[in-house]
C-alpha cells in the first residue's frame, strides 16, 4: 500500500515518485489537487486506487476553451487544466459554461469539473433573465413592474 496526493493527473507519493491515476476514476470521482489518496498493488500486479483524504473544496464557474491542444476552463481570470475524460464523460463543447472543483485553498492548476451547463441553456437562462426587464429613464435594464 502506498500513500500519496493527486496532483490533478496522477499520485505522487512522499518520496516523490509519480503514479497514473485512471482518468476516468479521476473524473467519475471528481479528485481535486490535493486530496490523499492510496495505492494498493494487488498480488497479481493489479492497481487500485482510492481516495482517503478529500480536502477542502470550493465551485467555481468557468468556460470550456481549448487552448494548446488541450482542454481548459477559463476561471477567475486563469485558465485550468481538465481531464480530457471529464470533457468527453459530460459531453461538453467548447463555449459550454462548466462548474469546477478546486482547492479551497492555494493555486490550483486543475480543476475537476462538476457539471456542464450546454450553451444553448446559459443562452436560454440569459434571455429569461432579460425578458421582463425594461428600460429605465437613463436606458439602463431594470425590471418592470
Amino acid at each position: 500500500v502506498i500513500e500519496g496526493i493527486f496532483d490533478g493527473q496522477n499520485m505522487l507519493d512522499k518520496d516523490g515518485q509519480t503514479y497514473p491515476v485512471p482518468a476516468n476514476y479521476a473524473s467519475k470521482s471528481k479528485l481535486v489537487e490535493g486530496d490523499g489518496m492510496k495505492l494498493t498493488i494487488t498480488d497479481e500486479g493489479k492497481f487500485v486506487y482510492k481516495q482517503i483524504a478529500p480536502i477542502p473544496r470550493r465551485t467555481a464557474l468557468g468556460v470550456l476553451i481549448q487552448e494548446d491542444g488541450q482542454y481548459k476552463v477559463l476561471s477567475e481570470g486563469k485558465s485550468l487544466r481538465v481531464l480530457l475524460a471529464s470533457v468527453t464523460f459530460y459531453r461538453a463543447e467548447i463555449g459550454d459554461q462548466v462548474t469546477v472543483l478546486l482547492p479551497q485553498e492555494g493555486e490550483a492548476k486543475w480543476g475537476a469539473i462538476e457539471a456542464v451547463l450546454p450553451k444553448h441553456v446559459a443562452e436560454g437562462a440569459a434571455r429569461d433573465t432579460v425578458i421582463g426587464m425594461g428600460r429605465d429613464s437613463d436606458g439602463e435594464l431594470s425590471p418592470t413592474v
